[in-house]
């Protein structure tokens, strides 16, 4: 994958393995949620060592559900809610392997424009448009998949100098004012359901 200057402070292996896997890159995107970033985005390096080779949607998709949760959960856990997160992780195997021959990749390979693409994240299990858009920004800032109007798709994820999630991150910098964006938007939605 071209273009790559994703940064997190996570072990070298693990982030050069989100530049050679498109899976592990999806699968950290499926992570991503209610852990930190460096957790989430270092996690499929975690699963494929356990594993003892590099990610198969093939493998994952038919992989004993028991065993993965075994996997997910062997300490360290590589996520809050492992039993959740492995069962996730094998229902977007099974659909990239239903609809993409199990090439992830193929996901983002062909998009008429940014529209098109979006649905197909969105179209994933778990993946929803806040999430889509983030993984499209993604896509686009960092890895150079830019299909007509994939800025515009993206939403404000897409915007050129921003710092709102892990598509910005490129040094410790840019991880420290996408950390105090998330932290402002979190604080905004707690006053707004208190009725502040």
């Amino acid at each position: 994958m071209r273009g790559m200057t994703l940064a997190l402070p996570i072990d070298p292996e693990a982030n050069r393995l989100l530049t050679q896997s498109p899976l592990a890159l999806l699968t950290g995107m499926v992570l991503d949620q209610q852990v930190s970033m460096e957790k989430a985005f270092s996690s499929p390096y975690v699963l494929a060592q356990r594993l003892g080779h590099d990610l198969d949607a093939r493998e994952l998709a038919e992989y004993d559900p028991e065993a993965l949760v075994a996997l997910f959960a062997q300490p360290p856990a590589l996520h809050r809610f492992p039993k959740a997160m492995a069962a996730r992780v094998q229902e977007v195997c099974r659909a990239l392997v239903d609809r993409y021959d199990g090439d992830a990749a193929r996901l983002w390979a062909d998009p008429a424009d940014g529209a098109e693409l979006l649905t197909r994240i969105t179209a994933l299990p778990g993946l929803g448009r806040q999430k889509g858009q983030i993984f499209l920004a993604l896509l686009g800032k960092r890895f150079g998949v830019r299909p007509p109007g994939w800025q515009e798709a993206a939403g404000g994820y897409g915007e050129p100098e921003v710092h709102r999630s892990v598509a910005d991150v490129t040094d410790a910098e840019s991880l420290r004012l996408v950390r105090e964006y998330k932290q402002q938007q979190k604080a905004a939605a707690k006053a707004k359901a208190a009725g502040g």
